[in-house]
């Protein structure tokens, strides 16, 4: 067997039957004649299909990734950009309006920008370096991946875009249009914490264990559409776990501990399955050789090593910032009560202080009686 090296693709090779390759001299000319003819026919044709499939896939770039590149590297779509700032306008827009309308309680700074970061963390999975190498790395794209469900979802959370929208809707607007939405039963369904728990479970492991993510690494449209899944469902996830917008159930702070505390291992097991994998689990990147020397098997055992450190510490941040919350709640509700039980004690220290000054007063005029009485 001999091999034909795919021109542009690095590493890239075309497997040419022994039958037809051609014998080179001594002096590494290639004989002119059938044989060569043959020969030469083929690995054009080789080529040629193969540099369909590099069209199909996209070039590998031709620049190793390093910090620069993965900052820099920035590629505009249109339709994601625009997208985006449409969407950071009409929040900006939004929050004016709430300020006009309810100037003693405008939003508060830090739900204003967390939104903002939200929305660049989602340009940078998306228009940065990393999505310029996401077919590229296999390791590079779980980053993309972690960002659009586990780093962008909470902060946009934590803004509380529903709570925000409700406030600068009408009367109107929110008896007729959004509460409705807030009580569909499609909504209260999807909402619930056990639901959206199993629906992220299920598309993480769905997507890296079925044709989906290879078929996404092929096709321009279906790799955008699993983006918008990976953030829909990480939006599901963490809407309970912040707990800030209205939902259909809300979650006590132990549920929420519990919710990612067994959110943990699952992510665990995953990478686990991808790491003790025993061959590429994607034909996609088994086809590239090594870009940047680096095969298949062990990008994707970084892949997974990437998942499981940074998403257990992701759940790990996040469930010592729910039991930080859990201990503020205790701390503003025991203070509450130590506030009420103090109102009671000061009311009922007056209603007994009143109770003896008109004992005091009922003895007082009863002495006077007396003594009107004798003088008589």
């Amino acid at each position: 067997m001999a091999f034909v090296k795919v021109p542009g693709r690095a590493r890239h090779f075309s497997a040419v039957p022994d039958s037809v390759a051609a014998p080179v001299g001594a002096s590494g000319a290639v004989p002119v004649g059938a044989s060569g003819a043959v020969s030469v026919a083929a690995s054009i044709a080789a080529s040629f299909a193969l540099a369909g499939q590099v069209a199909a896939r996209g070039a590998v770039p031709p620049a190793v990734p390093d910090a620069t590149n993965l900052l820099l590297g920035w590629e505009f779509e249109p339709f994601v950009i625009l997208s985006l700032v449409i969407v950071a306008v009409a929040w900006w827009r939004l929050l004016g309006s709430i300020d006009r309308a309810h100037p003693e309680r405008p939003v508060a700074r830090r739900q204003r920008w967390l939104f903002v970061v939200g929305l660049l963390v989602v340009a940078i999975a998306l228009q940065s370096g990393v999505a310029r190498y996401d077919t590229t790395l296999f390791s590079l794209h779980m980053v993309q991946h972690l960002l659009l469900t586990l780093v962008a979802p909470p902060l946009l959370a934590l803004a509380a875009p529903i709570t925000q929208i409700l406030r600068a809707a009408s009367p109107e607007t929110r008896q007729h249009w959004i509460l409705p939405i807030l009580h569909s039963r499609v909504v209260t369904l999807i909402g619930h914490p056990i639901v959206a728990w199993l629906a992220f479970t299920a598309v993480m492991w769905g997507t890296h264990f079925s044709p989906l993510f290879n078929q996404s690494l092929e096709d321009p449209l279906v790799h955008d559409l699993e983006h918008g899944l990976y953030l829909a469902v990480g939006l599901l996830f963490w809407w309970p776990v912040v707990g800030l917008d209205p939902a259909p159930r809300r979650m006590s702070h132990p549920a929420r501990i519990a919710y990612l505390f067994l959110q943990m291992p699952q992510n665990s097991f995953l990478a686990m399955a991808i790491l003790f994998a025993n061959g590429p689990l994607y034909a996609h990147y088994a086809t590239l050789g090594a870009p940047y020397g680096i095969d298949a098997l062990s990008d994707q055992r970084s892949a997974a090593g990437i998942m499981w450190f940074v998403g257990d510490v992701i759940f790990l941040i996040a469930t010592l910032a729910v039991l930080a919350g859990w201990m503020r709640n205790e701390a503003r509700t025991t203070n509450a009560a130590d506030r009420r039980a103090d109102d009671e004690r000061a009311a009922i220290r007056q209603r007994e202080a009143e109770l003896r000054r008109r004992r005091a007063a009922e003895r007082a005029d009863q002495s006077g009686a007396g003594v009107s009485s004798s003088d008589r």
